[in-house]
């Protein structure tokens, strides 16, 4: 028995020492618990292969089951309890129909946790109203403030089209299918274009928009050569 919590210990101390090697940390606490997360696991899946960064970016990757300020809280207590000091702790959450004052406020709180620590910066990828509407922008400029149906709705007629069949949350191959058969290049730059447009106003009166492109500039940047020129110019 003593072996075994010894041997427990040594490969805990081990990951540790290998964690802390890392020299590029991104923390993402995703509101849901697999339509992103299944997403972004796709770039970590792909740093992992890569013979350049592998040893260098560290990709943690939490689902939340919980909305706006709970995402926020959930990173917090993670930092805390893991003893995080340096690295990007990012939030991906929607607007959906949560209070104005609580999708605003995930930002705030990121503001003020940043002035602690420059080494360890809170970010926000939030999407108003849902994450779709980041999914959308791989195909088209879509500037209509819909509700999240409509935006389901208009990726099953493109995945239709797309002869992939039909759009579905929690789909664990979202990642290869816009990489594939969308245009992630189009999609920051459409982003950026709607968050530039709408300067100074709050992230609910950015309807539509997303941020989620900012956190996806970091991740792709890290990717294989191949695939890290579908991401930029």
């Amino acid at each position: 028995m003593p072996k075994k919590a010894g041997m427990e210990k040594w490969k805990k101390r081990r990951r540790q020492e290998h964690l802390e090697m890392k020299k590029y940390r991104y923390y993402i606490f995703c509101e849901g618990e697999q339509t992103e997360p299944q997403y972004f696991q796709g770039f970590k899946n792909l740093i992992e292969k890569s013979p350049i960064y592998k040893n260098m970016v560290l990709i943690e990757i939490e689902p939340c089951g919980a909305e706006t300020m709970r995402v926020i809280s959930a990173a917090e207590k993670y930092v805390a309890g893991n003893h995080i000091t340096r690295g990007q702790i990012w939030c991906v959450y929607d607007k959906d129909s949560f209070p104005a004052r609580n999708f605003n406020g995930v930002q705030e709180r990121a503001e003020h946790l940043n002035q602690d620590n420059p080494e360890l910066q809170y970010r926000c990828a939030w999407s108003n109203e849902c994450i779709e509407f980041w999914f959308i922008l791989h195909f088209a400029y879509y500037i209509s403030n819909n509700h999240r149906s409509e935006y389901i709705e208009f990726l099953n007629e493109k995945f239709r089209e797309l002869g992939i069949g039909k759009y579905q949350k929690n789909m664990s191959n979202i990642f290869d299918i816009l990489m594939e058969k969308g245009n992630p290049k189009l999609a920051i730059r459409y982003a950026k274009r709607i968050i530039k447009e709408g300067q100074g106003k709050t992230p609910t009166d950015i309807a539509p928009g997303t941020k989620v492109c900012e956190l996806v500039e970091e991740l792709a940047k890290y990717l294989p050569e191949g695939q890290r020129e579908a991401f930029f110019k």
